[in-house]
């Protein structure tokens, strides 16, 4: 395995490890919605989906299926150096879901516990530490891409 297939391979971990994980206290998010009123214990609960969100959601899922699969075929290039250019098209794939996760999540600000308009949030609200560590995960994944497409370039 080299340099360059190593580095692909922990670059697109992080990207997964990026976009799996939450921080912070989320409030209104994706997977769960929680609520404290007036000390309250915090009460948590599944929300119902707007298509947007919903559509970003499922982005999000399957570009993580994908960047762990590209894992798998970056470490079983060792022994087989055949599925490194699919190594590169399933990455390609993840990437292309996450930036249409990135895109399409900003269009679901006017639900009516957030008041906004696609692609404006009001100024009472701002987006958690969720989303901007999946913007990372999204930009450590596009590295990814490049190095994992540099092995797969043609040596002459």
């Amino acid at each position: 395995m080299d340099k360059f297939t190593l580095i692909s391979g922990t670059l697109f971990m992080a990207a997964d490890i990026f976009a799996i994980i939450t921080g912070g206290d989320t409030q209104l998010g994706l997977m769960w919605t929680c609520t404290t009123v007036y000390n309250r214990p915090q009460v948590c609960f599944t929300p119902d989906l707007q298509p947007e969100w919903l559509l970003a959601l499922v982005c999000i899922f399957v570009g993580c299926i994908c960047i762990t699969t590209t894992i798998i075929l970056l470490v079983s290039s060792h022994w087989d150096r055949n599925v490194l250019p699919y190594a590169r098209w399933v990455g390609f794939t993840a990437m292309i879901l996450f930036c249409l996760a990135a895109v399409i999540f900003p269009m679901g600000f006017h639900i009516d516990e957030i008041g906004g308009q696609p692609y404006q949030l009001p100024n009472s609200h701002q987006v958690g530490i969720s989303y901007l560590i999946f913007v990372l995960a999204l930009w450590v994944t596009v590295v990814s891409e490049f190095f994992v497409g540099k092995v797969c370039l043609p040596h002459l």
